[in-house]
């Protein structure tokens, strides 16, 4: 079994919680992980927990964070959700041969589902050469996220932090496959049992996919929270969360329902496969990985 694949079931779905590699954030590209990650975190505050979880502070130079996309296999569509970063980083852009390991090709996924465009969750849309990496895709995205990232004069009216690279990276990404995009704006089914739920503040159109059949639940949760403590503090946001305020009151929002209805949860960017639940810890959630 591939250390880079895990096979779990929601229902009758077949599910695979696939690495698409690992990214360092450090400096000189990004600041220190404390600053990254929990810029607004008070510093005694912030020292406490990050020693609760066994991380040095004044050690901690640098993060290598995992990426995590997520195939679903319904058995009348093949479903991704994300396309991980492709060539962003030297770790990254392992997903198509992870996929290709299980027996999986690309030409075989007939629905793509983007979150978000940041660069880690839209990277792998096209291949290095400009061809769409899955030919055969429909892909479907909020639509106030496209506008954000493709639409003219967007660049300049943003906060310092969005900078010209995202906006570079994602239109040479998004462009390519604006023939074949569904752009939806109220929260409902893309497909039967897969369901898209309005998680903005990360980006203006963040989303989240809450994935039912059978009874059972995932809830891919994408970067509501990009790291456990974030679940301790949902009020700590990081430097390129775009609105902190509105992230909070999701994150508070998606948290409390992962916990309410018992959600088997994924998180893109926690340690592989990602999966674990929310759970109540007095007037807040704490990570319970798998």
């Amino acid at each position: 079994m591939s250390a880079e694949v895990h096979h779990f079931t929601v229902g009758s779905f077949a599910c695979l919680a696939v690495s698409d590699g690992t990214f360092t954030y450090a400096p000189p590209h990004f600041p220190k992980p404390a600053a990254t990650f929990f810029s607004n975190a008070p510093e005694k505050q912030l020292k406490r927990t990050l020693l609760r979880h066994n991380i040095q502070p004044e050690q901690w130079s640098e993060l290598i964070s995992p990426y995590i996309c997520l195939l679903v296999n319904t058995e009348n569509h093949q479903v991704l959700v994300d396309t991980g970063a492709g060539s962003l980083g030297p770790n990254t852009g392992r997903l198509l041969q992870n996929l290709k390991a299980e027996g999986i090709g690309s030409e075989s996924i007939d629905t793509v589902i983007l979150t978000h465009c940041h660069p880690d969750h839209i990277g792998g849309i096209t291949l290095d050469n400009g061809a769409l990496t899955f030919p055969n895709a429909r892909y479907v995205l909020w639509k106030n996220e496209w506008d954000f990232w493709t639409s003219e004069g967007t660049e300049g009216k943003t906060d310092k932090h969005i900078s010209e690279v995202l906006f570079s990276i994602a239109q040479k990404k998004l462009l390519p496959i604006q023939h074949r995009i569904d752009l939806i704006e109220h929260e409902g089914e893309i497909l039967p049992g897969i369901r898209a739920i309005p998680a903005p503040g990360h980006t203006p159109g963040h989303m989240i996919i809450d994935i039912v059949s059978e009874g059972e639940q995932v809830l891919c949760i994408a970067d509501t929270v990009v790291h456990p403590i974030h679940v301790e503090h949902p009020e700590w946001y990081g430097v390129v969360d775009f609105d902190p305020e509105q992230l909070e009151s999701t994150r508070r929002r998606i948290l409390g329902k992962a916990a309410a209805e018992k959600a088997l949860v994924l998180a893109f960017h926690f340690p592989f496969p990602g999966l674990g639940y929310i759970v109540r810890k007095g007037d807040g959630w704490q990570w319970q990985p798998i």
